[in-house]
């Protein structure tokens, strides 16, 4: 963290690119982040956990023609400076080329800054969260059935990030989040027991669900999950509630960020200007959302950001590309790079979600005759590179178009280019979260149970 005599982040960054320059480098560029966070957590009404964490860290790359090095340092103090500029620049002499390294050009750089309102200037004390906490999980707690806690837990935090590059760029903004999530177990030795949680996150505190209402439904969740059974082996129609949809939505993410693509490591590398999903599916990725978890007036490189249609009608339309991978796939930049302190920028996507359909979660179930709708997915069976998919589920049977029983201990499967093509959107569509989606419906699934 800066001491009481450091100078404001975007003139110590000039003056350390200054340096830079001073001392060999062709370019440079330096990142600031400082943060401050504050967590608490409690289990069965005792305090087990008060942390608040203060860092400060300032990043310096330096290029010598196509040759790159990054260095970090939480000293800031001028010889601390003078020393990182020294190893950086060491460095860069000795590491292998990177033919796609560089800054952006001047062209590319943003010039507008949107106001996103990402930063609650209100710091919650102790007591606060304390009390927060306490809320949560009284009410979990109090649902008939619940028999035990793993615990509340709450958070929040605000980073300040600065940027300043040789390339004329300079900018810097301040973001915030708050969390809340409560995870408790119902039943006993003889009927079984079921784990649930449920959590909320925001900008702003104050934008929170109410801490009553996540621990009531942590409690009604785990409750509902009792006396589950397994299931026979069977291809049918499966419903993803929002909460693991989400999961989906994120592997496409994972699907069509650049560094992926052009390294071929992609299961849709081939798949650009081409149906992915059925005709009506559109998906976007917004970074100039009001209040967005996942909101950026900038990207990680200083380019310009804007709100994108990544998925238009059912086809794909653009990958999410940083300036390396977008030269190494011979187009520019979206706009999507973020970074660190000592490592290089790499494409991510802001708020991503897939917008909704027109049909209601109760319609959608209604319509299934016999189906699995899943609330919770367990594991890391999802290939990137061949798109195919296999976790362990829970849920609940689907008969006759209505939820019939809980259902555990078994798979779902299936190949993300099918499952993606044989998707349909429901109409509770919340913008709560960077990525999110709608209760989906998936056809052609296998099931695998007893």
């Amino acid at each position: 963290m800066p001491g009481p005599s450091s100078p404001p982040p975007l003139d110590l960054l000039g003056d350390l690119v200054a340096r830079a320059r001073k001392a060999g480098a062709e370019a440079a560029d330096a990142v600031l982040i400082d943060s401050v966070s504050l967590s608490v957590g409690m289990r069965l009404g005792e305090l087990e956990r008060l942390e608040r964490a203060e860092a400060g860290d300032v990043g310096l790359r330096v290029l010598l023609g196509k040759r790159q090095a990054f260095v970090s340092s939480s000293d800031r103090s001028p010889a601390a400076l003078d020393e990182l500029v020294e190893r950086a620049v060491a460095m860069a002499r000795i590491v292998p080329e990177d033919p796609w390294c560089g800054l952006a050009d001047p062209s590319e750089l943003a010039r507008d800054f949107p106001a996103l309102d990402v930063f609650d200037p209100s710091e919650p004390t102790a007591e606060h969260l304390i009390h927060m906490v306490r809320r949560g999980e009284d009410a979990a707690r109090a649902v008939p059935g619940v028999t035990n806690s793993e615990g509340c837990e709450a958070g929040w935090g605000r980073s300040a990030v600065a940027i300043v590059a040789s390339n004329g760029f300079s900018f810097g903004y301040s973001v915030s989040s708050s969390s809340l999530s409560v995870s408790v177990l119902a039943g006993d030795s003889v009927q079984g027991m079921e784990r649930d949680h449920d959590y909320t996150s925001a900008v702003y505190l104050s934008d929170l669900r109410q801490p009553e209402d996540v621990g009531h439904e942590a409690g009604r969740r785990a409750v509902h999950r009792l006396n589950a059974r397994k299931v026979a082996t069977r291809q049918v129609p499966v419903i993803l509630d929002p909460r693991v949809a989400r999961g989906l939505i994120s592997s496409l993410a994972g699907a069509i960020n650049g560094a992926g693509v052009a390294r071929g490591t992609s299961f849709l590398k081939d798949k650009l200007g081409q149906q992915v999903f059925a005709k009506g599916i559109r998906v976007i990725d917004d970074p100039h959302r009001q209040r967005g978890l996942r909101s950026r007036p900038c990207d990680g490189e200083g380019v310009a950001t804007r709100r994108r249609a990544v998925v238009e009608d059912g086809v794909l339309t653009t990958w999410l590309l940083d300036l390396r991978s977008s030269r190494q796939l011979g187009m520019t930049s979206t706009g999507h790079a973020s970074r660190g302190t000592g490592s290089p920028p790499s494409p991510s996507a802001s708020n991503f979600y897939l917008e909704a359909g027109v049909v209601t979660p109760a319609e959608m179930i209604h319509d299934v005759p016999d189906g699995f709708y899943v609330t919770e997915l367990f594991g890391q069976g999802v290939n990137g590179v061949t798109g195919d998919y296999s976790r362990g589920a829970a849920g609940f049977w689907i008969s006759g178009g209505e939820i019939a029983f809980p259902v555990s201990e078994v798979t779902v499967a299936g190949n993300l280019k099918d499952m993606f093509l044989n998707l349909t959107p429901a109409s509770d569509l919340e913008l709560r979260h960077g990525i999110d989606s709608p209760t989906l419906r998936i056809d052609g699934l296998t099931v695998a149970g007893r």
